[in-house]
């Protein structure tokens, strides 16, 4: 049916060349074709019973091509990741190397699988920081009852302090390497989100980059590198409750969902409760960071 092979590149990406023989091509073709005249309507002819060769002056090649290839990729990019055992964990980029008429096709499929992460000896590195924060910790003098008010939200302020620290040390010193696949698709994602934003309220792009001081190389900059950071924290922070086999229990999940007053935004939540899980789950996990 079709042959592969597959590269693998820099973080953690996956290239995979298939080659579909023009026989298979043309297979598919009219099995997309018979598919697509059930639906067809024709003058002198119901639903469904427009012969063939009448039902070929009605539909275009490219609609029964689109059909073709939207049954075939799915279909071969499914087999190749369970027959190589692939993770990935994003769609993968499809281009169509080779796709003419009458030939064979070639296919390239790019994915991104999940990066491997190393913690090394990131609890040692957790407690030098917060013995190090406790030496700078300073006692600041007042009345009782201010002492007091201000010693709580000055203990929020400091654990709040703490964990932006614990955070910056682990994406400096874990090594967690995203594929460029994964930034790539968030960047485009993001940058057509503010350019709709940006028409909404009546602006033009080089007006808004201009009000913030920046270029578009820049602009793109930027939120490349908080993207980045932004998947390696997600996947370091899973990898750590992967490790220390920390579990949101159902317990966890109804105590969170009884403190919901309003009946619909319970049923909500509790209809996206693997959502919220993994919301629990992080705190968890936050919170394990701070109590080493």
């Amino acid at each position: 049916m079709y042959t592969h092979k597959f590269t693998r590149l820099a973080k953690n990406t996956i290239e995979i060349l298939v080659d579909i023989p023009k026989k298979t091509i043309d297979k598919e073709y009219e099995s997309a074709f018979l598919k697509l005249i059930q639906n067809l309507e024709a003058q002198g002819f119901r639903k469904g019973k427009v012969p063939p060769r009448i039902a070929e002056k009605y539909l275009k090649k490219e609609t029964v091509y689109e059909d073709l290839v939207r049954k075939l990729i799915p279909q071969i990019y499914q087999e190749i990741i369970k027959k190589e055992n692939f993770k990935p964990v994003i769609s993968p980029k499809i281009e169509l190397v080779k796709a003419k008429e009458g030939e064979d096709w070639q296919i390239k499929l790019t994915l991104a699988e999940k990066p491997i992460i190393e913690l090394r000896n990131y609890k040692e590195i957790l407690k030098m920081l917060k013995s190090e924060q406790k030496k700078e910790d300073i006692w600041i003098p007042g009345k009782p009852d201010a002492q007091k008010e201000l010693s709580e939200k000055e203990k929020t302020q400091r654990q709040q302090n703490l964990l932006n620290i614990i955070l910056t040390a682990l994406l400096k010193e874990v090594k967690c390497e995203i594929s460029d696949l994964m930034i790539q698709e968030e960047l485009n994602q993001r940058l057509s989100n503010l350019l709709t934003d940006i028409q909404k309220i009546g602006l033009t792009v080089e007006t808004y980059l201009k009000s913030k001081n920046l270029t578009q190389e820049e602009l793109r900059k930027k939120y490349k590198d908080e993207i980045e950071q932004t998947y390696k924290l997600e996947f370091i922070l899973a990898e750590l409750a992967d490790r220390e086999n920390i579990r949101v229990e159902n317990q966890d999940l109804e105590k969170f969902f009884s403190s919901i007053t309003d009946i619909k935004e319970r049923d909500a939540a509790k209809a996206n409760s693997y959502f919220y899980a993994s919301v629990l789950r992080k705190q968890k996990t936050l919170d394990y960071l701070l109590s080493i």
